[in-house]
């Protein structure tokens, strides 16, 4: 007797798991294969971490003025023209924030050494205050020498001279705002261009450039209100170098969530130096009540509502982007996580989960729009698939009724 096998196998004879296709790699390899490309790309850019950060500002700065020559050309100005505005406008951003934080390093560090009996004496009597605590003399002669305000003010002193070694850095910094603000002018037409084949990059790109501008005039100008206020409310108070704390005040005020207390820092210092423990408590209360008002009430709902990112998911972007880049990386932490959104969710039609989960606030389709869903298959019985249609049938007579 003679069995006869098929020559087609029917899709009976063949067991697939449900979900996955005859030759799929495994979902967990995926997930692990993904999560080590993630730790070499994030090695590679802390690697880079010098190159990487100024530009990334130079893209930020350029973008931020680039309205400007978009009004211009629509004024009738020539393309030179407008891009000699751009080239001035960038470079006096830059030099104007390089000089204040050059003139206030120098005041700082020439100010400090007139405290230095204060200073002493503060830790002379905090030092007594803990041998009452029993803190034993080894230990407050530890603390004591690392209190040493002529040490922070040679630190700081060679913090000044160093500048000077950045020069190359700096170089880098000018040419390259310079060849972009050159190139601002084409970058409307660059993406028409790639709005031909990729329109949803086209769109996450522009997305990133508003939401990147609309984050730097909400962050400029509560920042430019709370220097203000600072200033004023540490000049009433006698506090030294007023100006220059409110200037830090405006700096670390695009350091979200964490930028209140390095700006508070300082000054409250100064202000136990110079008068004592009650002068830096009215100091901090003072900045309490200003800054928190502005910064944790008031600014964070224009910014959600211009970046759309969610409070807890910019403090981790901080966190990490000040890790990966250094202290500019905290400042850029917003920009750096909106254009990671751009490329990596953006613009795939797939990851809207992961959209709805960085938001501020989930965001809900509209009446009488529908959200947008893959198309569904089904299977022939060969196993190839075939795309069911969506909505209802046409209208009319069925070409079966026709007949």
């Amino acid at each position: 007797m003679t069995i006869q096998r098929p020559e087609h196998p029917t899709s009976e004879a063949v067991a697939v798991p449900a979900g996955r296709r005859p030759g799929a790699i495994p979902r967990a390899l995926v997930v692990l294969l993904g999560a080590a490309a993630v730790v070499v790309v994030i090695a590679g850019v802390h690697a880079v971490a010098w190159l990487i950060g100024p530009a990334f500002m130079a893209l930020v700065v350029v973008i931020a003025v680039s309205p400007v020559q978009g009004w211009l050309i629509r004024r009738g100005w020539p393309a030179w023209a407008t891009s000699l505005v751009v080239v001035v406008l960038v470079y006096a951003i830059l030099f104007g924030l390089a000089l204040g934080v050059i003139v206030s390093v120098a005041r700082l560090a020439a100010e400090l050494p007139q405290y230095a009996t204060s200073a002493d004496e503060l830790v002379t009597s905090l030092s007594s205050w803990l041998l009452q605590l029993g803190v034993g003399p080894e230990q407050l002669q530890q603390v004591a020498g690392s209190l040493n305000l002529g040490r922070l003010a040679g630190i700081l002193g060679v913090l000044l001279s160093s500048v000077a070694g950045l020069a190359s850095n700096f170089v880098f910094l000018l040419s390259l705002l310079l060849f972009l603000s050159i190139e601002a002018g084409g970058a409307r037409d660059r993406l028409a261009s790639i709005a031909v084949d990729r329109p949803r990059i086209t769109e996450a790109l522009g997305s990133f450039a508003r939401g990147t501008r609309q984050y730097l005039v909400v962050t400029t100008v509560f920042g430019f209100v709370v220097a203000v206020l600072d200033s004023v409310a540490l000049a009433l108070l006698g506090i030294p170098l007023a100006v220059t704390w409110g200037l830090l005040a405006f700096v670390t005020n695009y350091i979200p969530n964490v930028g209140f207390i390095i700006g508070v820092v300082p000054p409250a210092l100064l202000a136990l130096l110079s008068g004592g423990p009650s002068r830096m408590l009215i100091v901090i209360a003072v900045y309490g009540v200003l800054n928190f008002v502005v910064q944790s009430i008031i600014q964070p709902r224009f910014i959600g509502d211009a970046v759309g990112l969610s409070v807890t998911v910019t403090f981790v972007a901080l966190v990490f982007w000040a890790w990966l880049l250094g202290p500019l990386g905290a400042i850029l932490a917003i920009p750096l996580t909106l254009l990671a959104k751009a490329v990596l969710v953006d613009v795939d039609p797939k990851a809207a989960w992961a959209d709805a989960l960085l938001r501020a606030s989930a965001k809900v389709p509209e009446p009488g729009e529908a959200p947008d869903r893959p198309r569904r298959r089904r299977r022939t019985g060969r196993g190839r698939p075939v795309a069911e249609p969506q909505g209802p049938p046409p209208a009319g007579p069925s070409p079966a009724a026709s007949r």
